[in-house]
């Protein structure tokens, strides 16, 4: 026993701790590349088990940290192959870096594991304490400090086509919300003793629950197959660079970066040719909008191949003294003489601003030669000819808000352009894509994803991957963008699951909250 003045604490059974580590590898192992998403389904039965008997909150806690932590770093990785062989510092503040992030994403799961400790005090049975609390903190995590939803527990189900068509009513949420339902009716079934009649009841709401969605997925998937049967088409061209990180902006490897992309656009054409080309973020090594050789070059292309054509290239706009940088997407006419821009709005911080620059002076020196970009003015579509088109430059890819705002706008697809020569041969590529699938099913776009070093794909609007290229490979895709103009409960009414469940959540507190007193 360890007393500090009033505060007991217990130490915890090695076991338990296990168990919580456990479930932090069966969580790592429910994400790309190293899992298909069927270990999420028993990933926090271990945790559970751990949280069982008299458990404190601190106890709580301290399970849920070990498994957020285990799950994170074994997520997360990648950060530090970015900071040290981009960010160009040393390997241990690398590896700090990685586990700084980790840690503040663990706080979630060890708060989801505290609250789960004081609710089964309360009497609240886990299979409705648990998928409510877990679905809760995720929504927060992926909104507070500018949001960072990177593969949460939803995005392990990209690969089943059936399980996930529910996000066009409830989002990528929905679906975590079943799986967490799911570990939480397993482990009641497995571990909490009950009459044969409540086990079957259990077994039952489970089994009924399963059924519903997996049929509701199918009855979509085949709607959706009909619709796109009908609908116009939009002949696209991925273009695949795959131009090393190291030497995109080198002023001497500029030509050669363009000639790249345009020999790879006119290569073994169609007999149609396609009504869009599309090349990745900051294929464009320079400021497309200064007139120089490399701006002649595109213009020259675009009037060669009679394609439209949208790709990355930085931006600037000057006021006076004042010069504000941007991440942009320029969309060229075939003739050249028009073009319409999109700035990216969702910018990655630490990587394309600082936060709190002003406020701690000292992180100028940490993070040398990261610069403050500007924020581009809104969600807007562009157009070509009859057609509006959604840009999602890089990371916005991983926010639902972001597409859902293109699809209210009118957008009739989305492209994702992005640059994932960062993360090496990592996991990062393939979880990237993961979480950009879900955009496609939320608002039923198709979604083209130009990416400099792969993976490139094109991804239908019920989430199927129909073409997809391999990574640091020079490449291009072919492939018909269907039209589709359905709106989606999701694209209208946005996060109305959340709500819901923070409000059955809040009416489960203060129930407590009244039960408690009344028994004072």
């Amino acid at each position: 026993m360890i007393r500090n003045n009033k505060i007991s604490f217990r130490m915890l059974d090695i076991n338990d701790v296990m168990l919580a580590f456990g479930s932090g590898w069966l969580l790592i192992l429910s994400f790309p590349k190293f899992g298909t998403g069927l270990l999420a389904w028993v990933s926090l039965t271990p945790l559970f088990y751990a949280l069982r008997g008299e458990k404190t909150f601190r106890q709580g806690l301290f399970l849920g940290l070990i498994t957020g932590l285990t799950a994170q770093v074994g997520i997360m990785y990648w950060i530090t192959h970015v900071v040290v062989d981009y960010g160009y510092l040393p390997y241990p503040v690398g590896i700090a870096a990685m586990l700084l992030l980790a840690a503040y994403l663990s706080l979630y799961t060890g708060l989801f594991s505290a609250a789960v400790v004081y609710f089964r005090k309360q009497g609240m049975p886990l299979w409705m304490a648990a998928p409510l609390l877990w679905t809760c903190l995720e929504y927060a995590k992926s909104h507070l400090l500018t949001g960072f939803p990177w593969e949460n527990l939803g995005y392990s189900q990209y690969l089943h086509l059936p399980l996930i068509q529910i996000a066009d009513i409830a989002g990528v949420y929905g679906v975590t919300f079943f799986i967490v339902l799911s570990n939480a009716m397993i482990y009641e079934l497995l571990f909490v003793a009950g009459s044969k009649k409540m086990i079957l009841a259990k077994i039952l709401i489970g089994v009924g629950i399963f059924l519903m969605i997996y049929c509701y997925g199918i009855f979509r998937i085949q709607e959706i197959g009909r619709q796109m049967t009908t609908a116009t088409t939009v002949a696209v061209r991925i273009v695949q660079g795959n131009i090393d990180q190291s030497v995109k902006w080198d002023p001497q490897y500029q030509r050669e970066t363009i000639d790249i992309h345009t020999a790879l656009s006119m290569s073994e054409k169609p007999s149609s040719n396609p009504e869009l080309i599309v090349w990745p973020e900051t294929a464009f090594p320079a400021f497309f909008q200064d007139v120089n050789d490399l701006h002649r070059t595109v213009v020259g292309f675009v009037n060669q191949s009679r394609s439209w054509l949208l790709f990355g290239s930085p931006t600037y706009d000057r006021q006076e003294k004042d010069i504000t940088l941007f991440n942009s997407a320029l969309l060229l006419s075939p003739e050249g003489t028009s073009m319409e821009r999109y700035s990216k709005v969702h910018l990655v911080p630490y990587g394309e601003y600082v936060p709190l620059r002003q406020f701690f002076p000292y992180i100028n020196k940490l993070v040398e030669g990261i610069g403050d970009f500007g924020t581009g003015p809104g969600y807007r579509p562009l157009t070509f000819g009859p057609y509006r088109v959604g840009v999602l430059i890089c990371y916005e890819g991983i926010f639902p808000g972001a597409a859902r705002t293109y699809k209210r706008s009118g957008a009739d697809f989305l492209v994702n352009l992005t640059n994932d020569a960062w993360f090496g041969r990592t996991s990062a590529p393939y979880q990237h894509l993961s979480m950009t699938a879900f955009r496609a099913v939320e608002n039923r776009l198709d979604v083209v994803r130009a990416a400099n070093t792969g993976i490139s794909a094109f991804i239908d609007a019920t989430g199927k991957m129909t073409s997809t290229s391999a990574l640091f490979e020079k490449a291009f895709l072919d492939g018909k963008v269907h039209i589709n103009k359905e709106r989606t409960f999701y694209a209208n009414q946005g996060d109305v699951f959340i709500y819901i469940c923070s409000l059955i959540l809040m009416i489960m507190s203060v129930v407590i909250t009244l039960r408690r007193k009344s028994h004072d």
